[in-house]
């Protein structure tokens, strides 16, 4: 199959992949709350984990990937308090929590599916597994890791810790963390204060709730993806995935839901992707730099000099280990963008390359030798916990040569048609199976920006001329096609899709 060796964050060591049932894989990663627009981050996991999937099935490896969906709400802190930011945004769009989360899911997808991301193999809800969660919940309070109060459950930390280490997974002390909680509402009901929320009692106003042994209610966050996990890759499975910000709270409560359900901790590996910055900075709504992935691809943002397919945004988070923070800039991306064009212009030559027989007398046997090592490399790197970024120093060393042979530098009769042929193999399995790339489309952001200016003119000439009927079709119909306009304090009209 494969010599991979992948970084463990239960472990902190790298380690030798060997699955539990070889060659079948269970993977699991943390999906999206569907409650608002995937953003930048969320793509640079998925699309982490898309190639991390990709190698795996390409390594020879039968993979069952569960990618989850939160849809029964998500409380704004990590331990079962706090808003629930499904129904505030139902509320914010005067729309039916369900319907939240059916925009927002079907969004996700369209995302995933223009950023080339294969659909996971089982994509289950929360809502679609209550009976499971409950069923969860019940176990561990009949163990005496959880108890109820007042129609609320919450797992019991301090007694999971007399048998497991509660912190294993992020390092983190218990005391530590005793010392460091702040006295917030609803701490009176707990009997510690890092105790975290298994099934909240919903208030009566409370839109998303269901009927449970304790009361209406609705589970809490963490809960799901131990039920799901569980149910489709079984107490024990491969490799557990999702960003670095969900180590804790978030996976280190599975880790102990896990093992105080059924004696075992889930995943052999955990695996996370870390932080995009723009500019140095980290992205958020309140330093005005948080782009939407639409706004990368029609370069409708005033951080962005212009659009960028999708491919070379994901070449760009390639050249970076997925483990590592990453710093996005407008030089970034032109210069993923010219990298990615050059590579695919070199595949492009070798592919069309003429079939010769080369003397044996002519071939230059070093060239040959250097240019296997640089092929036969790029499976060694990939064995090395993913490193994408130097199978792409590989992939530019190789189109030096194949644009060194179209030039002249080196003659053609130094190379045999099995060193042609591997060029060309190599080059199409990893950008196309492995690294999920396509062919950057000459121009296709300006030409779309050239075609809403020529609209939103329109339209403005419309309204001048008081022809509102002209006006309101061309914006309705827009709508219709997931354009969005927006007219300016100041005059002007920006859109999005």
């Amino acid at each position: 199959m494969s010599d991979l060796h992948i970084y463990n964050s239960l472990t902190r060591k790298k380690e030798k992949f060997e699955p539990i049932n070889a060659p079948h894989v269970g993977l699991y990663v943390c999906g999206p709350t569907v409650y608002s627009d995937a953003h930048i981050g969320n793509v640079r996991t998925f699309t982490s984990f898309d190639m991390i999937y990709r190698y795996l099935t390409f390594c020879g490896y039968k993979v069952r990937y569960v990618r989850n969906i939160t849809d029964a709400g998500h409380l704004t802190n990590d331990r079962g308090e706090g808003v629930n930011r499904m129904e505030s945004q139902a509320k914010l769009e005067s729309l039916e929590p369900m319907e939240i989360v059916q925009k927002y899911t079907v969004g996700f997808h369209h995302v995933m599916e223009m950023f080339n991301a294969h659909p996971p193999t089982i994509e289950p809800t929360a809502t679609g597994h209550l009976i499971e969660q409950i069923e969860m919940i019940e176990v561990l309070i009949n163990k005496g890791f959880a108890y109820e109060v007042n129609g609320n459950v919450y797992f019991d930390v301090k007694k999971y810790n007399e048998t497991y280490n509660y912190g294993a997974l992020s390092g983190r002390n218990i005391d530590e963390l005793i010392a460091g909680y702040r006295d917030l509402d609803g701490q009176d009901e707990k009997q510690n204060s890092i105790d975290f929320a298994l099934w909240k009692k919903a208030s009566p106003e409370h839109i998303m709730q269901w009927k449970s042994p304790w009361g209406m209610g609705f589970p809490g966050w963490h809960l799901e993806c131990s039920a799901m996990s569980t149910k489709y890759l079984g107490k024990d499975f491969d490799i557990h995935g999702g960003g670095m910000d969900l180590k804790f709270p978030h996976h280190e409560c599975e880790i102990a839901q896990n093992n105080g359900y059924c004696g075992h901790g889930g995943a052999k590996y955990w695996m996370h992707t870390n932080m995009l910055n723009f500019n140095g900075q980290k992205m958020s709504k309140s330093f005005g730099n948080s782009i939407l992935p639409m706004e990368f691809v029609t370069g409708n943002h005033p951080l962005l000099d212009k659009g960028y397919s999708p491919s070379v945004v994901r070449f760009l988070f390639l050249q970076t280990h997925y483990s590592s923070e990453l710093d996005i800039n407008i030089k970034g991306l032109q210069d993923a963008e010219k990298g990615l064009k050059k590579l695919m212009e070199a595949l492009a030559l070798i592919t069309n390359f003429e079939l010769r027989i080369t003397n044996d007398n002519s071939e230059n046997q070093k060239l040959s030798s250097d240019i296997q090592h640089l092929t036969s490399s790029c499976k060694e790197f990939m064995d090395d916990d993913f490193n994408t970024a130097r199978v792409i120093a590989n992939l530019f060393e190789i189109a030096t040569i194949i644009n060194s042979i179209k030039g002249g530098q080196i003659k053609k009769e130094e190379i045999s048609n099995e060193t042609i042929a591997l060029m060309q193999k190599t080059l199409s399995d990893y950008l196309f199976d492995v690294f999920g790339l396509k062919p950057v489309e000459e121009n296709t952001p300006s030409k779309m920006d050239d075609v809403m200016n020529v609209l939103i003119d329109i339209r403005k000439e419309a309204k001048v001329k008081k022809d509102f009927s002209t006006s309101d079709a061309i914006r309705n119909k827009l709508q219709e096609a997931g354009i969005q306009l927006k007219d300016e304090k100041d005059g002007s009209v920006s859109w999005s899709i």
